[in-house]
């Protein structure tokens, strides 16, 4: 019979997704995800196929974590504009890595995961790009959600597109993300935000 696997799949890919954030993908070896995970290479190339099959389990988790992470768009029509503005603005921390990981050392390793492989491997690799564009549109959808639900509440112009508005937050939270990986400071990333949430178009007033 065959040993029933002997570690948490989800840690693994985690503490993978943690050193891939730190490193890339190029500038990680199998022996580096074997040093963050604990697990041996036989058991790496065992249970995930060797360092690329790894990321991409490990962007499928991302994606599903994102998943979660964008349901605080969701919510009652009154609020949804407030709900956009803390989009913006918890973008200025970066994305938080999952809760059995340790914090990023720095706000570089706290951008977002897939934008960061699709820069590194989005154009050489179609799974990545798949994967990547997966995480994107998770969290568009649920933006565009949201942006639908301050134009039923009168918050933003009812003749704006949705999605068109949904793919522009999106732009400029990875923006910030790009920005904050260079070092600027909190408060630097925190006026991009304040300036993207006043860009949003209200309803014109008669």
């Amino acid at each position: 019979m065959a040993r029933p696997r002997s570690f948490d799949r989800d840690h693994v890919l985690h503490a993978a997704e943690r050193q891939f954030r730190t490193a890339g993908y190029n500038g990680t070896s199998v022996d580096d995800i074997s040093a963050a995970t604990g697990l041996g290479r036989g058991s790496l190339y065992a249970a995930f196929d060797g360092k690329h099959g790894v990321l991409l389990q490990a962007m499928g988790r991302y994606s599903a974590r994102l998943g979660m992470a964008v349901q605080a768009l969701a919510g009652p029509d009154e609020g949804a504009l407030e709900r956009l503005r803390e989009f913006l603005f918890r973008a200025v921390d970066g994305v938080p890595l999952a809760a059995d990981v340790p914090p990023a050392p720095d706000r570089a390793a706290a951008a977002c995961f897939a934008a960061k492989m699709a820069l590194e491997l989005g154009a050489s690799d179609s799974e990545v790009e798949r994967l990547a564009n997966d995480c994107f549109s998770v969290v568009a959808t649920a933006v565009a959600e949201c942006v639908r639900a301050a134009q039923r509440s009168g918050d933003i112009d009812p003749d704006a597109d949705p999605d068109d508005l949904a793919y522009l937050l999106l732009t400029i939270v990875r923006g910030i993300d790009v920005v904050g990986a260079s070092g600027h400071s909190p408060a630097r990333l925190t006026s991009i935000a304040e300036s993207a949430f006043a860009l949003l178009p209200r309803p014109c007033h008669n």
